[in-house]
């Protein structure tokens, strides 16, 4: 979700699609010639974070001159294979989550410096790294294991570094994926099946926020953000039936990094 209201996704053949406010108005705006699954946008608006699982990178799409480069390929001696999801805090720090391969438990936690300096942060272990999500004060990350089925949690310790692994919940069904908090401390978990989209108070227990047994309106659902007026409405990326589901939820998304920067320009 991009401040001025525009909702921004990839597509599967590497499309990087502008939707316009009003929803009316559809625009490619860039295309990696891969596969692309999360974006996220830098907290000072200048670049937009992608991931491409065909072409096995982390790229870098520049919004002033819309020219698109490699931002990171391998990382160490670890070649990226599933580069899933990016999120931003708000200090310009860059983390992903590497899926790993499909069958094996070896997902991974990378994490960039604003310089695009990167590390192993945490994992090795992890069931299909997916979704992240930073908490309001930047506390906690917490991260889709989509084979598990579940969510666990990183302290970020006071030098940037990642405490234990602790699991959240590890009872959602059945291929959880994406992740938003709202203002309130919930965590929101769209599930690429079944059609359905949790919610997880502070309490850890989840209840169905929104659920489509038919798969018409919900329909392997991928990525999740909160937009539009009040920052109320959760969109969700639908890959099986390829469109932007729009859900009124009642109450106020957490602002990201690029929207806290934007309001003090």
């Amino acid at each position: 979700m991009h401040p001025d209201g525009s909702v921004w996704c990839g597509g599967e053949a590497g499309q990087i699609y502008r939707i316009d406010p009003t929803g009316t108005k559809v625009e490619e705006v860039a295309n990696t010639s891969g596969f692309v699954l999360g974006i996220a946008f830098s907290p000072d608006l200048t670049w937009l974070a992608i991931c491409d699982i065909r072409r096995k990178a982390l790229l870098r799409l520049d919004l002033a001159s819309m020219a698109l480069t490699v931002y990171a390929e391998n990382i160490g001696w670890w070649r990226l294979s599933i580069p899933n999801y990016p999120v931003f805090a708000r200090d310009g720090h860059l983390f992903l989550s590497e899926s790993g391969e499909f069958g094996k438990i070896s997902g991974r936690i990378f994490r960039f410096d604003p310089d695009g300096r990167a590390e192993l942060w945490a994992g090795g272990d992890l069931v299909f790294a997916n979704g992240l999500a930073l908490d309001s004060p930047e506390k906690y990350l917490y991260v889709v294991e989509s084979f598990l089925p579940g969510i666990c949690c990183y302290p970020i310790l006071p030098d940037g570094s990642a405490g234990p692994r602790e699991l959240f919940v590890d009872n959602l069904r059945e291929v959880p994926d994406g992740l938003a908090f709202d203002e309130a401390g919930n965590l929101y978990c769209s599930c690429y099946a079944p059609a359905r989209i949790y919610r997880i108070g502070p309490d850890r227990q989840p209840e169905i926020f929104a659920e489509d047994p038919t798969c018409h309106d919900l329909s392997n659902c991928t990525n999740i953000a909160f937009g539009g007026p009040g920052n109320s409405t959760l969109f969700a990326a639908n890959l099986g039936r390829w469109h932007i589901t729009a859900i009124e939820t009642g109450t106020r998304g957490m602002p990201l990094a690029c929207h806290l920067r934007a309001t003090t320009r």
